[in-house]
């Protein structure tokens, strides 16, 4: 069974959480609820959070507002059609070049059909995309969570995630990951909306600017 929050019931998701976890009520009676940080289910967002691996979101999105300046709306077709150059030009590095073009490549060969993972398991939509050269277990918790609004998803790649959790339930610096998972675990089924309240106080606590 496929489970998702909505607009509709994202906030009554955030009080059961609140109820359940004095730490999260903290979180949401003195920063007000998250946003539910959703994207649309594209190209576009999957390249757009390949370019966030592994480097800040202001930076990622700085190189993404290039290439939309070239091509528009991202597409598999007008990125297959830049060359390497013009992609470095827009900060890709020479992995993500390889990694954006064997994403579009497999679009356009229908090895993947975007539409069609709105209807697949999780842990299918995972196997699928990680046969993808350079999408790992964090971009497909980010697409999961934010394209397809997954319920369940607690993305332990995630470093703000990681540093919000320790700080919120100061947890050692070397506290382990199945730690972690355990204490996530009592968030079980909604661990996607605790995360996001978990990044909306790391982001408020640290006054970050998000851009659009």
């Amino acid at each position: 069974m496929v489970s998702r929050f909505t607009n509709e019931d994202f906030r009554d998701v955030c009080d059961l959480l609140a109820t359940k976890d004095k730490d999260l009520a903290r979180i949401i009676r003195e920063r007000g609820y998250p946003p539910m940080w959703t994207r649309p289910g594209t190209f576009q967002t999957l390249i757009l959070t390949i370019l966030e691996q592994q480097i800040s979101l202001a930076s990622a999105y700085a190189a993404f507002k290039r290439l939309r300046e070239r091509t528009g709306t991202v597409t598999p077709a007008k990125l297959l059609a830049l060359s390497d150059e013009e992609l470095r030009a827009c900060s890709f590095s020479r992995q993500k070049i390889i990694y954006a073009r064997e994403l579009a490549n497999a679009i356009l060969e229908k090895k993947i059909i975007l539409r069609h993972l709105k209807a697949m398991p999780d842990e299918d939509i995972r196997t699928l995309l990680k046969s993808i050269k350079g999408i790992g277990d964090w971009t497909v918790d980010v697409y999961l969570m934010h394209a397809l609004q997954r319920s369940d998803l607690f993305p332990l790649g995630d470093i703000a995630l990681v540093n919000s959790l320790r700080e919120v339930k100061q947890l050692p610096k070397d506290v382990s990951r199945e730690e972690m998972l355990s204490v996530a675990e009592a968030w079980r089924p909604h661990r996607t909306v605790a995360a996001m309240i978990l990044w909306h106080e790391y982001i408020q606590k640290r006054g970050i600017k998000l851009m659009g």
